[in-house]
């Protein structure tokens, strides 16, 4: 054997083909495994591996740092990519590349692999992570100079290898899960006017076969992190699970995209994200009730930017650390409750409280109890509009 290369192994299609590739090339091949979250990866998958030709299966338990290192502050930040995309994906690749580089540290091995196609999003995560962290490190990508043309010729050559799978000609898809979400692509997903089936979605209700009475959640934050559902206090783990279980009971998180790739392309994806989409509702209009006007607003603007860093790979870098330390400070006062109605795919917040509210009632009401001096606005506007007297002539 000529080296070890140190796979980062999910148990599908592609990297089980990889193990096998790799090995009939001389590669001694260890195949490490990060849960965060996609199902058990202990039984299954392991085997698959090792029937693949993998010398040893690593895995390592990662959901409670995927959870609060990278979902929390992806919440805070409010990072969702072109307006829909949640970045589950996204988020666990940089957490994942960092144990696959400690575990080639670790094993003295001197490169590292992945099963990433040559026009997806995840080889570049996987990659610049890696190189930030140890440049040194030899990267492979089987994907990208092996013989097969389609999914269907690597499923013919496991089947040829007796490498179990969970896939098939008739129902190709593509499939990636952890506990933020669950992105699903190719198969009839490629033709964009084509409505996904039934069978693409993998735990949400589809909203009109949800359940029939509206079901009423209360989350609380503290400084931007959701602790408690119903006053019961939970673990980051805990408590996502269960939102993700209440959420695709009623239909919450679904969504399907034309998304732009960061090699350029567009391709179509449907995502699900019941916990994701239930807290990024729930964080938002808490703070619309904490935040100033310029600090909201101007907040809103940096989550554009935030989730193209997260999209693109590049959660290591200056700018995402500088981005990082902003938003921490604007959730020092992010603490409060938020009620949420959801019914039939509808998430909707329906109460909101915060010991450090902005909303002041006797300033906004219309009723006798109001205490806004009306008479001082006449001299607002007069200011509010002067530079721009006559200028519409």
């Amino acid at each position: 054997m000529n080296r070890t290369v140190v796979l980062a192994y999910s148990g599908g299609l592609d990297t089980s083909v990889c193990v096998k590739w790799l090995t009939e090339r001389g590669s001694r091949v260890v195949a490490f495994m990060a849960d965060v979250g996609q199902g058990d990866p202990s039984a299954k998958a392991i085997a698959r591996a090792k029937a693949a030709g993998a010398s040893r299966v690593i895995v390592r338990d990662l959901r409670r740092e995927f959870v609060a290192d990278y979902c929390w502050p992806a919440l805070q930040a409010h990072a969702v990519y072109e307006g829909k995309y949640l970045l589950a994906t996204a988020l666990s690749r940089p957490l994942i590349a960092a144990h696959l580089v400690d575990v080639a540290h670790r094993l003295g091995a001197t490169a590292v692999a992945h099963g990433c196609t040559g026009k997806g999003n995840d080889q570049v995560r996987f990659e610049v992570t890696v190189r930030t962290l140890d440049p040194r490190l030899e990267i492979v990508a089987p994907v990208r100079e092996w013989e097969f043309k389609s999914r269907e010729e690597e499923i013919d050559y496991a089947k040829r290898h007796r490498i179990p799978i969970d896939i098939s000609k008739r129902s190709p898809y593509s499939i990636d899960q952890n506990l933020w979400g669950t992105s699903i692509e190719s198969g009839v997903l490629e033709d964009p006017q084509a409505e996904p089936p039934a069978d693409t979605y993998r735990s949400i209700r589809a909203p009109e076969r949800a359940k029939g009475a509206p079901a009423y959640v209360t989350v609380a934050f503290s400084r931007g992190v959701p602790t408690r559902l119903n006053g019961t206090a939970h673990a980051p783990v805990a408590l996502v699970e269960r939102l993700n279980r209440l959420g695709a009971a009623h239909g919450i998180g679904r969504s399907d995209l034309i998304e732009s790739r960061v090699v350029g392309i567009k391709s179509r994806e449907v995502y699900e994200a019941p916990a994701g989409t239930i807290l990024f509702e729930a964080h938002q209009e808490l703070e619309r009730l904490v935040l100033d006007r310029e600090l909201l607003q101007f907040k809103q603007g940096v989550a554009g930017d935030y989730a193209r860093l997260v999209y693109a790979g590049l959660w290591l870098t200056p700018l995402k650390r500088a981005l990082d330390a902003f938003v921490r400070q604007t959730q020092r006062r992010v603490t409060g409750t938020v009620r949420l109605k959801l019914f039939k795919g509808s998430c909707r917040v329906v109460g909101r409280s915060s010991p450090y509210s902005l909303y002041r009632e006797r300033l906004a009401t219309y009723s006798a109890r109001d205490a806004f001096d009306q008479r001082a606005a006449e001299g607002f506007i007069k200011l509010y509009g002067l530079p721009y007297e006559g200028s519409g002539k």
